[in-house]
């Protein structure tokens, strides 16, 4: 089996800081029997909870690891344990001649839309998952695939995407922005790994993507959780400036907009906030149990899942998550079809596909178990012992 090394950085000059970290990629044929990416037996699915045309299902689980040893893309940003900057060759040098020093800054030029620089100085390993949002620089960029960055790295070269097709202006550093972009276009990030792909998504140019029309809706269909549609009074939100915010504002200037729009940011968090409201009051009475992810369905189409080694990593992350479905869900058609749990439990059945993995010795594994129609995507911790940090299967929308 070949292995071939994962980065080539061209002008940045930084292919042997990629050899010294010993990342490597393999990729196998199809295999029979179950993947490498497959999910946990432990996990059980809850019923359930459905708000307009998203049914979100909980994943449960009576085990939960110790997660508390990691730090969160947006953690470390804020606390400035990570620092990410544009990419520029004046960094690296810096970095060598300098060492590990607290006022490390970009000088110079050779930024790239796809490749940023991050500085990682904090005293937890760092999680990054794609889709993740870093706002500011020259453009808004996303990750590009879920790794984990050990304490003590070198500067990285980190591969993005850009979610801004019309702005490049003056700027170095990225903050954190609380953000994961919706499914649509994480999943171009996580599987396809084409910038052209990404923008297409980002422009509601999908076909999940509705048309615009039909704003002011707000029937606030009732399921899964054993509810009736007059428990909640629901309230209106607008399709049509959702589609508007993702089709002309984010492009052009930062995917934010889509929660900044005084229409669209309302539709967003009165659709968020009424189906976490659902979602509570279905999950709050487990005993032994406790929700490790969730798997969402569109409809009648069981679209996505996200799932993670314990309740305090997805509570985390579980915010931004629920917008970012919110935003999917708006983005696509109403309807009266909903999924039901026995097809949430057959989305949960391991791939038998093409398998790729990239590691980093004693850091992490990726794993992608992939088909025509499906993606299985499985980050693993290997130090100090193998753990499941977070696992992801989409339904591939072309």
């Amino acid at each position: 089996m070949q292995r071939r090394t994962l980065l080539v950085f061209g002008a940045l000059g930084l292919a042997s800081l990629a050899a010294n970290m010993g990342i490597a990629v393999r990729a196998a044929g199809n295999r029979g029997g179950a993947s490498a990416a497959q999910p946990s037996a432990d996990w059980r699915l809850g019923d359930g909870v459905t708000y307009e045309n998203i049914t979100i299902f909980p994943v449960l689980s009576r085990d939960s690891a110790d997660t508390r040893g990691y730090e969160t893309l947006d953690e470390a940003l804020a606390s400035g344990d990570a620092i990410v900057s544009e990419s520029g060759a004046d960094t690296m040098r810096r970095w060598r001649e300098n060492g590990p020093t607290p006022d490390i800054v970009l000088e110079g030029s050779g930024a790239q839309v796809n490749q940023l620089v991050l500085v990682y100085r904090g005293k937890r390993p760092l999680i990054l998952l794609a889709g993740e949002l870093l706002s500011g620089g020259k453009q808004d960029r996303i990750i590009g695939k879920d790794r984990i960055v050990p304490v003590g790295a070198q500067p990285l070269p980190l591969d993005v995407f850009c979610v801004e097709h019309g702005r490049w202006t003056s700027g170095d550093k990225f903050s954190a922005s609380n953000i994961i972009v919706h499914p649509s276009v994480r999943e171009k990030a996580a599987v396809d790994q084409e910038q052209d792909s990404v923008w297409a998504a980002v422009s509601g140019d999908s076909p999940a993507a509705s048309s615009g029309e039909g704003s002011g809706v707000g029937a606030g269909s009732a399921g899964g959780s054993g509810e009736s549609a007059e428990a909640a009074a629901p309230p209106e939100f607008s399709r049509g400036a959702v589609a508007d915010a993702i089709a002309s504002r984010a492009p052009t200037q930062s995917y934010a907009k889509i929660y900044d729009s005084s229409d669209a940011g309302a539709s967003v968090s009165a659709f968020a906030d009424e189906l976490q409201q659902r979602f509570d009051r279905a999950t709050a009475n487990l005993k032994d149990e406790r929700v490790v992810g969730v798997v969402v369905a569109y409809g009648g189409e069981v679209a996505w899942s996200d799932v993670f080694a314990s309740p305090d990593l997805f509570a985390n992350y579980w915010p931004k998550l629920l917008r970012s479905y919110v935003v999917e869900a708006l983005s696509r058609p109403a309807t009266q079809e909903h999924a039901s749990l026995d097809d949430a439990r057959q989305f949960l059945e391991p791939l038998a596909g093409r398998e790729t993995t990239e590691s980093e010795p004693n850091v992490y594994r990726w794993r992608e178990v992939s088909t025509e129609r499906y993606a299985e995507i499985s980050l693993d911790a290997l130090q100090p012992a193998e753990l499941r940090l977070h696992w992801l299967k989409i339904h591939r929308s072309n």
